[in-house]
C-alpha cells in the first residue's frame, strides 16, 4: 500500500483566494518526506488541474452558485484520480484547497466501497443546497450533494447515484450551522456532535460512541477534516474561522481515533489558507495533525477490504 498525495489547488468553492495555495504549502513543509520517514511508501500524484476563470465570470454557468462549472470539472477529475488510487489498494490523501473537493473525493472512494461511512470534521455543516445557501459558495454544499441533496450536476457528479447514506455520517465540531443545514441533520438523522455536545459529553465519549456507531453500519470510512474545526484562536490561516472549536490536542485525539480504528481508507485535509496565516502557524499545526494521523494509522481492515 502506498499513500497517494493528491493536491486540489482550488479556491473556487469558497470564492476566496488562498486555499488554492494549500497543496504547495504542504509540499513546502515537506509532507512527503515526513511520511517517508515514518516508513510509508509515498507517491505524490501531483495536482488536479483547475480551470482559470476570472472573477468577472463567477456566475457564468449559474446565476446563484459561484464558479459552478469550475468546481464540477475539477471535482470530476478528482473523483477519477481518487477512484484509481483506492482501486489499486492505495490510500488517497487529498490536500486542499477548499472543502468543495469533498464532492469529488467521496464520489471516488464510494465507487470502490459502496457502503461507505463519512466522518466530517468541520465548524460548518456543509449541508447547504442551491435552495438554502446564503452565499452561493459550493464549499458549503459537498456533504449535502453526497447524500443526494442539491443540484443534479453536483449530486450525480462522476456517477449517477447517491454516494453515501445520511445515516452513515458522523459530523464532528459543528458550531456555525445554517437553518437549512439543521433541518437536513434532523430530517436525515445525521449523527452530529456539535461543540455544545462535545463540551457536555467530553471528546473521549464522543469518539467512543462514533466509532462504535460506524463499526455497526459501514464497511470503511472516509475522513474529511477542515482545519476550521479547530478553534480560530489557534488557526488564523483559514478562510472561515470560527471561535469555540476544538483545541489542537482535541483535534489530534479525533484524528488519531479514526486513524487507529482500522476503518479509515482515505482522508481529505482542507481549507489551509497560507495567505491568511501568521508565520506559518496554521501550516505547522496542519502538518502536526497529519503526522498524528499517520503515526496512528491502522490499515488492517483496509487491506482486507481491498481484496473484496
Amino acid at each position: 500500500m502506498s499513500i497517494n498525495i493528491i493536491g486540489m489547488p482550488m479556491n473556487h468553492g469558497a470564492a476566496k483566494k488562498g486555499s488554492n495555495f494549500g497543496p504547495d504549502k504542504f509540499r513546502e513543509m515537506e509532507i512527503e518526506q515526513l511520511l517517508k520517514e515514518m516508513d510509508y511508501d509515498v507517491c505524490d500524484l501531483g495536482d488536479i488541474e483547475v480551470a482559470k476563470v476570472s472573477d468577472e465570470h463567477i456566475y457564468r454557468c449559474d446565476q446563484k452558485l459561484k464558479f459552478y462549472d469550475v468546481v464540477i470539472d475539477a471535482n470530476t477529475k478528482l473523483a477519477f484520480k481518487v477512484y484509481d488510487s483506492i482501486s489499486k489498494g492505495n490510500f488517497p490523501l487529498v490536500l486542499g484547497g477548499d472543502h468543495s473537493l469533498g464532492i469529488g473525493s467521496i464520489a471516488g472512494v464510494s465507487k470502490k466501497i459502496k457502503n461507505l461511512g463519512v466522518v466530517w470534521i468541520d465548524a460548518h455543516g456543509d449541508l447547504n443546497t442551491h435552495e438554502t445557501t446564503f452565499t452561493g459558495n459550493i464549499h458549503g454544499m459537498p456533504l449535502a450533494a453526497s447524500i443526494g441533496q442539491g443540484p443534479d450536476k453536483l449530486v450525480n457528479l462522476f456517477e449517477h447515484r447517491i454516494k453515501i447514506k445520511p445515516e452513515n455520517i458522523v459530523h464532528i465540531a459543528g458550531r456555525d450551522l445554517d437553518p437549512g443545514e439543521v433541518d437536513i441533520i434532523k430530517d436525515c438523522s445525521i449523527n452530529a456532535y456539535t461543540m455544545d455536545k462535545i463540551k457536555k459529553q467530553g471528546i473521549d465519549k464522543v469518539l467512543e460512541e462514533s466509532i462504535a456507531y460506524l463499526k455497526d453500519k459501514v464497511d470503511a470510512i472516509h475522513v474529511s477534516f477542515d482545519i476550521d474545526a479547530v478553534d480560530s484562536s489557534f488557526v488564523p490561516g483559514t478562510g472561515t474561522p470560527v471561535a469555540d472549536g476544538l483545541t489542537v490536542d482535541e483535534a489530534k485525539k479525533v484524528l488519531s481515533a479514526f486513524a487507529s480504528s482500522g476503518m479509515m481508507v482515505s482522508l481529505d485535509f482542507v481549507e489551509l489558507n497560507p495567505l491568511l496565516d501568521n508565520n506559518d502557524e496554521t501550516a505547522n499545526i496542519s502538518v502536526d495533525l497529519l503526522k498524528c494521523v499517520f503515526e496512528n494509522y491502522n490499515s488492517s481492515i483496509k487491506n482486507q477490504l481491498m481484496l473484496g
